[in-house]
């Protein structure tokens, strides 16, 4: 895929980059690891300092970065502004709370007598340069996710940015600069996906971390193995949505819309597969259905339009290969099915309710990224916790129920690595995220993601040591 802006709401090619050379690459590895010896050294007051002008200066670009990233990757603007001003709340959020996250443990006085130490500590120490290879979905949000805390820690960046989105991958570059990060600390390489293995196999590549599909994934954890170097993985996900009978139909199926279309339906932690209990599946259909017709698909630069394009040709078409394989095998169009007809440009997808799914349809394996749902009926929550964990992937899930013994059984048994309680899945700064099986390992956010790339180191002292 070449590097270029390319509008998906028109199939306009407005700017073509060109790849940086070798040595322009080998000079910002240099810069990187030069800056990491000298930035590792700053005190968490500096560091906060730095991200929170960073966090002024994007509060400020808001309604440019946030067209730019709809010219580039389709979502409605919008949504473009919100996901910006979440970048603006997790980099303050960790400009406050990375001290006290990576402050020293102190083990329990009867470990550290037992261990023969006067005192011991356990102390987090930054890992070095983290090459971090970014989707174009949330092509700010991902981003800032890891770079707020990586940047905290101690750590310097070097981001490989999806080839769709070059604009909003070069202004992150901008924007550190601009509040006054050290030359070196986040750089943004302009190189196509066949120039990351070598990134990863150079001596001053301490870690990475990849948010993408399952290949992309497999391929960097591969890599990164072989030279046994830390890795966080956020790879694909087809969220179960569970309906029960205990649950508040009306609002779950209005969440229910939001949580399937929420970024033109291209987000790992979109519910993808609805459980529906046989006593409200009727109901709960109809809502949804309803739902998912009244939406405004259109022109993502509009303030009303609910569903943009998909961000390229080749992702409409795989969405559509998925949709015609379930269709063909038996399944139900109870809304869209095709693309719309009104949009004669661009690579639009109605929003889509299939009902009727077998384990022999794709759809009922892979992940469909576009505003497609699946809808299926059970008989009881046995078949609904059943029918949630047979996917490969373990992202997220959400539940609609009022019943506590229906949440613990949820809690225990959900393959996942979130359960969302009558609300739809969302990341926020304080929580942890991330997920299991296929969907990948490690964590983002909160006190664990600020700590996948650093050092957790043991510091003993022997009685000699002294007070």
């Amino acid at each position: 895929m070449p590097i270029a802006t390319v509008d998906p709401a028109t199939g306009e090619t407005i700017e073509t980059f060109e790849p940086i050379a070798p040595d322009e690459i080998e000079r910002r590895l240099t810069a990187a690891d030069t800056t990491y010896a000298r930035y590792r050294l700053t005190g968490f007051a500096e560091r906060a300092l730095l991200l929170g002008r960073a966090a002024d200066l994007l509060e400020e670009d808001v309604p440019d970065i946030a067209r730019t990233m709809t010219l580039e990757m389709g979502k409605p603007v919008t949504a473009a502004r919100a996901e910006a001003a979440k970048c603006v709340k997790a980099m303050r959020w960790y400009a406050e709370h990375a001290e006290a996250l990576l402050a020293d443990e102190r083990p329990a006085p009867a470990d550290v007598a037992d261990s023969g130490a006067d005192r011991a500590a356990v102390h987090y120490r930054p890992l070095g340069v983290v090459l971090a290879v970014m989707p174009w979905n949330f092509p700010l949000w991902q981003v800032v996710r890891f770079a707020a805390p990586a940047l905290m820690a101690g750590n310097v960046a070097l981001l490989k940015h999806a080839s769709n989105v070059p604009r909003t991958a070069l202004y992150l570059q901008d924007l550190f600069a601009r509040a006054g990060f050290p030359e070196g600390c986040f750089q943004t390489l302009l190189i196509g996906s066949g120039s990351v293995e070598a990134l990863l196999r150079d001596r001053r590549v301490a870690a990475a971390t990849l948010t993408g599909s399952e290949p992309a994934g497999r391929s960097v954890a591969s890599i990164a193995g072989d030279e046994v170097k830390k890795t966080v993985l956020e790879l694909g996900g087809s969220d179960p949505y569970l309906v029960l009978p205990s649950a508040d139909v009306e609002r779950a199926a209005a969440t229910a819309v939001t949580a399937r279309v929420q970024n033109n339906g291209q987000s790992c932690i979109a519910a993808k597969r609805f459980l529906v209990h046989a006593d409200v599946y009727d109901a709960f259909r109809d809502r949804f259905v309803a739902g998912m017709r009244e939406l405004t698909v259109g022109d993502p630069m509009n303030e009303d339009t609910d569903v943009g394009p998909l961000s390229t040709e080749q992702g409409r078409a795989d969405l559509e290969e998925l949709v015609e394989d379930a269709l063909a095998r038996g399944a139900t169009a109870l809304c869209g099915g095709q693309r719309p007809k009104e949009q004669t440009r661009g690579w639009y997808y109605s929003p889509t309710v299939l009902a009727d799914i077998t384990p022999e349809m794709r759809i009922h394996r892979e992940e469909a990224f576009g505003p497609v749902a699946t809808l299926y009926r059970v008989a009881d929550l046995d078949e609904a916790v059943a029918l949630a964990n047979d996917t490969p992937f373990g992202l997220s899930s959400n539940v609609w129920t009022r019943d506590e013994g229906e949440i613990a059984r949820c809690v225990r048994d959900l393959e996942a690595g979130g359960v969302f309680f009558n609300g739809m899945t969302a990341s926020h700064p304080g929580l942890p995220f991330g997920g299991v099986k296929r969907s990948g390992y490690g964590r983002e956010l909160a006190g664990h993601g600020i700590r996948e790339f650093c050092n957790a180191t043991t510091v003993w002292h022997g009685p000699e040591t002294g007070g």
